[in-house]
């Protein structure tokens, strides 16, 4: 018995086997190839800067803005505001006094924050400065720290700075 081309498979059926057709993938892939190597050689390899050249330094001190309100937090748990006495960190009610003051006579002047005088889509409110910086030594309980933020919070003041006690005032 000879036998037929079509032994050795099930009858009824036939086995496909399962090719990818991976031509269309490497012509993309030829193409990105070449597109990259045609930018590469377009990229700067170098970046020319220009440094300004540093005037000579001042010898008169920067003057704060007149804006600022700077609590300064003292060792003996003694406060300042702008270096003017303003209670203590135990009893914070002549801070919020003081600041609900400053703020209302900011509010009656229309001292805005630099860069909100003509935002009129603000409300007024928003538009006074009402930033205050705390400053603290590093050795102070942070119990003590918050017991100040909340007091200037009480009075309005947004947003609230922290600043450690080695930068100026």
């Amino acid at each position: 018995m000879g036998m037929s081309m079509g032994e050795g498979k099930k009858e009824g059926g036939s086995t496909a086997v399962p090719y990818i057709n991976v031509t269309p993938l490497i012509d993309v892939l030829l193409v990105l190839l070449i597109i990259f190597m045609v930018i590469t050689p377009l990229k700067p390899t170098r970046f020319k800067a220009l440094v300004p050249s540093e005037p000579p330094p001042s010898t008169e001190p920067i003057k704060p803005n007149p804006l600022t309100l700077v609590v300064s937090i003292e060792s003996d748990l003694s406060l300042k505001l702008n270096l003017d006495s303003a209670g203590s960190a135990n009893d914070t009610a002549p801070l919020s006094t003081k600041l609900t003051q400053i703020f209302k006579e900011r509010r009656d002047n229309r001292a805005y924050e630099p860069g909100k005088e003509n935002r009129i889509d603000l409300p007024e409110e928003e538009r006074i400065a009402k930033a205050v910086f705390v400053k603290a030594p590093r050795s102070l309980k942070y119990v003590e720290v918050v017991k100040v933020i909340d007091a200037i919070k009480g009075a309005g003041g947004n947003p609230i700075g922290l600043q450690i006690d080695d930068l100026a005032q």
